[in-house]
């Protein structure tokens, strides 16, 4: 499974992404990691000073959601969009309120803030 704990290429706690200042509000940044042929993809998003961490994977179709780097709010910065087929997600808990997989969620990836850097967890 690419978004397992067994992937080789998913980052272990305390791995930088990037700098807290580097992400707007509301925002978003994907972050893409690879070892042994393998590949991890999750991204974090900023909603009201609140940082969360998602596996970019969508949970109907399994491809990643940003239609465009970095892209995975909507316009107002209020909800995720999958770039395929148009669902929403609630960005602080990653669950789908429209589309094909409704109440479904997205798949937690665990993020932190320390020094004003973005580590993974």
């Amino acid at each position: 499974m690419r978004d397992g704990p067994d992937n080789p290429a998913r980052p272990g706690p305390g791995v930088p992404l990037c700098a807290l200042a580097d992400l707007a509000d509301p925002g978003s940044k994907g972050f893409r990691f690879r070892e042994d042929g393998k590949m991890f993809a999750g991204f974090v998003v900023q909603v009201g000073g609140q940082i969360r961490g998602y596996v970019d994977s969508c949970p109907h179709a399994g491809w990643p959601l940003a239609a465009w780097d970095d892209r995975y709010l909507t316009r107002e910065g209020d909800l995720i969009l999958c770039g395929g087929h148009a669902a929403l997600f609630r960005p602080l808990d990653g669950h789908c309120v429209v589309g094909p997989c409704a109440d479904q969620r997205l798949t937690p990836w665990p993020v932190q803030v320390v020094g004003g850097q973005i580590l993974t967890a």
